[in-house]
């Protein structure tokens, strides 16, 4: 008797333009649901230098030119480029035209973590945030002048307090210790920047225990970049997530 195997079920393909040094690719994964792809290049390294050099070097539009043309090769129908740092430290402008050269590349549809993150701070009705984040202070300021630009009061702006080398080996202890320690009693959301910091097990849990919407980097990512296809990102209990 012949079976007959089923599938593989259609996929919508969705194209993350990573920094070269992105590690946090399952996280990505766990908002996605199973008809999703997600197809993920990186760009190439950024010179030496500190904080400020590094970000912006992967704030150029050429930067993300070749990333994009490799995922939209094989199908994605949306690009994000899933840099908060890198796409913010710009100002506006510079994210705009980060947009424009994912465009230029190809891209149907292009995205920017924080521009993404701006969108879900305002769909969870935001307006005074706590911002938390890993930077150097001249990166977290530019950060800051980015959200209050679009209309944010940012009634804090908290660095974790390592050696930004050390981000990437960063857990949850401390992303929920720094989440702890920016809160402010007046802030009725707060935004956890940086692709590199692991959240989606600490979002749901923090948000009830401090009675307020969080909304991470890799989170406002992952929910633009399916909303823009008209999809729904997955996270249990996750306020922006529910809206």
């Amino acid at each position: 008797m012949k079976r007959h195997v089923q599938g593989p079920e259609p996929q919508t393909g969705v194209g993350i333009v990573a920094p070269y040094d992105f590690a946090r690719d399952r996280e990505l994964w766990r908002w996605v649901p199973p008809t999703v792809s997600l197809f993920i290049a990186r760009t190439g390294g950024s010179p030496e230098g500190d904080n400020l050099d590094s970000v912006s070097a992967l704030n150029r539009p050429a930067t993300v030119r070749r990333p994009t043309r490799e995922v939209c090769a094989v199908g994605a129908e949306v690009v994000i480029y899933a840099c908060t740092a890198c796409s913010f430290v710009g100002g506006t402008l510079g994210e705009a035209a980060l947009r424009q050269a994912m465009l230029d590349a190809g891209a149907p549809r292009a995205l920017t973590t924080s521009g993404a993150a701006v969108s879900a701070l305002r769909t969870v009705k935001a307006q005074r945030v706590a911002v938390v984040h890993p930077y150097e202070r001249p990166v977290g300021n530019r950060l800051r002048d980015f959200l209050c630009t679009a209309g944010f009061d940012v009634v804090a702006c908290t660095p974790l307090g390592i050696p930004v080398r050390e981000v990437l080996s960063a857990g949850y202890a401390e992303v929920a210790e720094l989440i702890h320690a920016g809160d402010r009693p007046d802030a009725d959301a707060i935004f956890v920047s940086c692709t590199a910091l692991p959240t989606y097990d600490l979002i749901a849990p923090l948000e009830a225990e401090l009675g307020k919407p969080i909304v991470t980097a890799n989170q406002a990512t992952v929910w633009a970049a399916l909303r823009a296809l008209d999809l729904n990102a997955t996270g249990p209990d996750q306020t922006l997530l529910n809206l």
